[in-house]
C-alpha cells in the first residue's frame, strides 16, 4: 500500500496541474483576433508576443527544472502559478507591443513553464518505481490534453459571453487553483527514493555527459519539429479557419478535439513505451503527422474536414512527450531528468517560436498559410528519420504486479 498511494496521488495531481497550465497555453490562440481588434497592434505583433511566449515557456523549463532538482518541485510550481496568474491578469492593461510581449510572452509563459512537463514528469519519476514511469508520464501528459479539451471551448465561450479581458482574468483565477494540488509532491518522511544516476555525478557533469551523446541531440532535433508544428497550429488554426469563411466555433471545437484525441494518444504512447522501443514510437508519430497534413491539404475546407484533421493530429499531438522523456531517463537516469528533459523542451519551444512567428509573417505577406503547411510536412518527415539512429536498449518486461 505504501507504493500505490503515492503513485496515484502524484499521477492525478500532476495531470490536474498540467491540465490547467497547458489548457491555458494551448487556448491563447483564440485571443489573437480579439487582442488585435481591441489594441490595433497588428496580427504580426500579437503573433510575435505569443512566439516569444513559446520560446520563454521552453527556456524556463530547464531553469526551473534545475531549481526543482535542488530545492524540490513544490516551490517551483507555486511560483509558476503566481507568475502565470499575474501575466494573464495584467495583459489587458497593456496597450503597447512591449507590454504585450513582457506580460503575455514572458511572465505568463514562464509561469506556465514552471508547472509543465519537465518539472511534473521529473518530480514523479523520482518518486515512483522505474517500471511505472512510462505510464505515469503518459498519464500526466494526458492531463495536458484534457486541459486543452476543456479550456479551448471554455475560453471561446468566455470571450463571447464576457469579453476577452474578463476571460483572461478567469484563466488567471484557474491558474491560482493549481497551488493546493502541489501538496501531492511534498517530500514524505520515510518514502523510498526511486531516482538514479551515476554515483557522484553532479548536475553540471550530467549536462556535459548528455551534450556528448549523439542520441540526446537526435531527441532535440525531433522535438524542435514537434514545437514548430504545435505552436503553428495552436496560434494560427483560428486564422486558417477564418480564411475558409467558417465561424470561430469551428477552431475552438477543433482545438478541443485535438486535446481529447491526445488523451488516447498520450496514454497509448506511455503504455506502448513499456514494451516497444521509444525511438520507433517517435518515428511513427512524426511520420503520421506528415501524412495527415498532406491529406488535409487536398481535402475541401469544411467543418468536417477540420474536425477529422484535428482528431488525427490529436492522436500524435503531445504523444511525443512520454517517449522523449522516457528516452532521456533511459539514457541518463532520473536524478536530473527535470533539467535534461527541460533542455529538450527548450529545443521544442525554439521550434515553437518559429512556428508561431513565421505563421504570422506568412499570412501577412502571402495571404495564406500554404508555405507553412509545406514546411510542416518536410520537418515532420525529417523528425521521423532523425530518431532512427538513437541508441536505445530493448525494454525490460513490466512485472505483472505493476
Amino acid at each position: 500500500m505504501q507504493t500505490t498511494r503515492p503513485f496515484w496521488a502524484l499521477a492525478i495531481a500532476g495531470a490536474a496541474i498540467l491540465a490547467v497550465t497547458m489548457g491555458i497555453r494551448q487556448s491563447l490562440g483564440l485571443f489573437v483576433s480579439p487582442i488585435n481588434t481591441s489594441t490595433g497592434l497588428g496580427i504580426v505583433t500579437v503573433s510575435f508576443a505569443l512566439a516569444v511566449g513559446q520560446f520563454v515557456w521552453g527556456a524556463a523549463q530547464p531553469v526551473f527544472g534545475a531549481i526543482a532538482d535542488r530545492v524540490g518541485p513544490v516551490r517551483v510550481m507555486v511560483a509558476g502559478a503566481l507568475l502565470l496568474a499575474a501575466g494573464l491578469a495584467i495583459t489587458p492593461f497593456m496597450g503597447s507591443s512591449l507590454g504585450l510581449v513582457v506580460f503575455l510572452g514572458v511572465v505568463a509563459a514562464a509561469g506556465a513553464g514552471a508547472g509543465s512537463f519537465s518539472i511534473l514528469i521529473g518530480a514523479a519519476a523520482n518518486r515512483i518505481e522505474p517500471q511505472r514511469r512510462a505510464f505515469a508520464s503518459g498519464f500526466i501528459n494526458a492531463g495536458g490534453s484534457f486541459g486543452q479539451f476543456v479550456f479551448a471551448p471554455l475560453s471561446q465561450a468566455l470571450i463571447a459571453a464576457i469579453g476577452w479581458v474578463a476571460a483572461l482574468w478567469a484563466l488567471a483565477a484557474a491558474a491560482l487553483a493549481t497551488i493546493p494540488m502541489t501538496a501531492a509532491f511534498r517530500e514524505r518522511r520515510g518514502e523510498p527514493a526511486h531516482g538514479h544516476t551515476a554515483p557522484g555525478l553532479t548536475l553540471r557533469g550530467q549536462i556535459a555527459e548528455a551534450s556528448r551523446n549523439p542520441s540526446y541531440w537526435c531527441l532535440h532535433a525531433g522535438f524542435f519539429t514537434c514545437g514548430f508544428h504545435i505552436a503553428f497550429l495552436v496560434t494560427h488554426l483560428p486564422g486558417e479557419v477564418d480564411l475558409c469563411g467558417l465561424p470561430a466555433s469551428v477552431s475552438a471545437l477543433s482545438l478541443a478535439i485535438i486535446g481529447l484525441a491526445n488523451i488516447a494518444g498520450s496514454l497509448g504512447a506511455g503504455w506502448l513505451g513499456q514494451t516497444y522501443r521509444m525511438k520507433w514510437l517517435l518515428f511513427w508519430i512524426y511520420g503520421a503527422r506528415a501524412i495527415a497534413v498532406g491529406i488535409y491539404l487536398v481535402l475541401p475546407r469544411t467543418p468536417a474536414t477540420f474536425y477529422a484533421f484535428a482528431a488525427v493530429l490529436g492522436l500524435t499531438w503531445l504523444a511525443t512527450v512520454p517517449p522523449t522523456a522516457g528516452l532521456v531517463g533511459k539514457l541518463f537516469g532520473t536524478r536530473f531528468l527535470a533539467t535534461l528533459f527541460g533542455l529538450t523542451l527548450l529545443s521544442h519551444q525554439i521550434g515553437g517560436f518559429f512556428g508561431a512567428w513565421l505563421g504570422g509573417l506568412a499570412i501577412q505577406h502571402t495571404g495564406s498559410y500554404d508555405w507553412m503547411w509545406y514546411a510542416d510536412i518536410a520537418l515532420a518527415a525529417t523528425a521521423a528519420l532523425v530518431n532512427v539512429p538513437i541508441r536505445e536498449a530493448v525494454p525490460q518486461p513490466v512485472p505483472k504486479a505493476a
